[in-house]
């Protein structure tokens, strides 16, 4: 994954190699008009990852339970695999 950054004229040109890159290896380009960053192409699926992730840190009781959970763990309140689910986690081959 790399992130460049391009005038618009040269993204123009270059716009489907940017795309293929963008999909097959998660490149971002940074466009650039009159010198200033003005829009980004990255993957559609790193787009939903930070639609999702937007989604989240926008709801207040979300971020408290992920802030709570961090405490739990920092603290060493965890549970096994076992203690969870109530069995051993089959072993990975």
């Amino acid at each position: 994954m790399t992130t460049k950054t391009l005038p618009i004229t040269e993204a123009r040109a270059k716009l489907p190699q940017l795309v293929k890159a963008a999909d097959e290896r998660l490149d971002r380009t940074i466009i650039t008009s009159n010198g200033k960053p003005s829009a980004v192409i990255m993957s559609y699926e790193e787009y939903e990852a930070w639609e999702e992730t937007l989604e989240i840190l926008s709801d207040p009781d979300a971020v408290q339970a992920i802030h709570a959970a961090d405490e739990e763990l920092a603290s060493g309140q965890v549970f096994s695999f076992e203690q969870v689910f109530g069995y051993k986690q089959p072993k990975a081959k």
